[in-house]
């Protein structure tokens, strides 16, 4: 830790958004653009605070079940994805669907489906409630079982222990979920591990640049909403790291300034939803504050993007 005095700002790179995220908000924004107001959405479309303001300012309506949707009108999945009894929902109501789900969480509803019709168990590691793991354990509830932690372990029975494999959340601590695998493997010493990482690409890559800056660091400030679980993760990932002190904000005027007391060096970094926008607002307020040095701690560079979903891809409804 610095502890020098001297004042500076580490920003880590990488941080904000991942391609799933820009992908499911470029989805409802081109939706209202191409179909006008109102477009509905179920869930959150990503879990930030700012997004979902935002877009309900242009004409997107939040609803929590498809059942709440108009008859016949138009619902966007959230990139969190949907489980079967969702999509079935939505299609007696008759609803246009746009599926925004991230690929990389439906790569995990495919290992699911997969495992579950050669008849394993699942043991799907990940946080009981959040949409995510509603919807991965929605494709094949009879085969899945949740496991929060290390600590769930001693309850988790299974039918045959030789035919058992661990998936996972995209967006958890990979420390804390190896923790849990070590914890089933000793239960299961023939648990299998999913085909590849189900932890996304983004979700590993913030939790890397953090690590990375903030031992040190006085005070770690990571944007995000309270309800963001890579969020949330990237400020305990600060801590462990070694961090002085680390606190989740969705914008800048959160910043306690008691907070800053005697402190030297900040880290700032951004969960996987949050607009730059809001970061630029969070170093603009140290900025004024005398933290005007400002170092890019650059740990990955990401180039992944992905297309639309089909529904929205140009020519499409000319085709049909």
């Amino acid at each position: 830790m610095s502890g020098s005095g001297d004042k500076q700002v580490l920003l880590a790179k990488p941080r904000g958004y991942c391609a799933g995220v820009d992908r499911a908000v470029e989805a409802v924004e081109q939706a209202l653009e191409q179909h006008g107001a109102p477009v509905y959405v179920r869930k959150e479309i990503v879990h930030n605070k700012h997004v979902v303001e935002t877009l309900s300012d242009r004409g997107a309506i939040f609803v929590e079940e498809a059942d709440q949707v108009p008859e016949g009108a138009m619902v966007v999945f959230s990139a969190h994805g949907v489980s079967p009894a969702v999509r079935e929902q939505a299609k007696a109501r008759e609803l246009r669907t746009i599926d925004a789900t991230c690929p990389l969480v439906t790569k995990v509803h495919q290992e699911a489906k997969r495992f579950a019709r050669e008849d394993y168990d699942i043991l799907l590691v990940g946080h009981n409630g959040h949409e995510e793991v509603e919807g991965t354990s929605g494709e094949a509830p009879e085969h899945i079982q949740i496991v929060e932690s290390a600590a769930d372990v001693d309850g988790v029975t299974v039918r045959d222990p030789e035919k058992v494999v661990w998936l996972s959340q995209t967006t958890l601590s990979v420390d804390e979920t190896m923790q849990t695998v070590r914890a089933l493997r000793e239960k299961f010493p023939a648990l299998q591990n999913p085909p590849s990482d189900d932890i996304c690409y983004a979700t590993q890559n913030r939790q890397v640049a953090v690590k990375a800056m903030a031992p040190r660091c006085d005070l770690v400030l990571v944007v995000g909403s309270r309800n963001s679980s890579n969020s949330v993760r990237l400020v305990e990932v600060a801590l462990t790291a070694g961090a002085g002190a680390s606190y989740l904000i969705d914008y800048a005027k959160e910043i306690d300034d008691a907070w800053l007391e005697g402190v030297g060096t900040i880290g700032v970094t951004s969960g996987a939803s949050v607009p730059e926008v809001l970061v630029r607002g969070v170093v603009d307020h140290l900025a004024e504050r005398g933290w005007g040095s400002v170092e890019e701690i650059d740990t990955a560079e990401e180039t992944l993007t992905f297309s639309l979903p089909r529904e929205l891809r140009p020519n499409r409804a000319a085709a049909r």
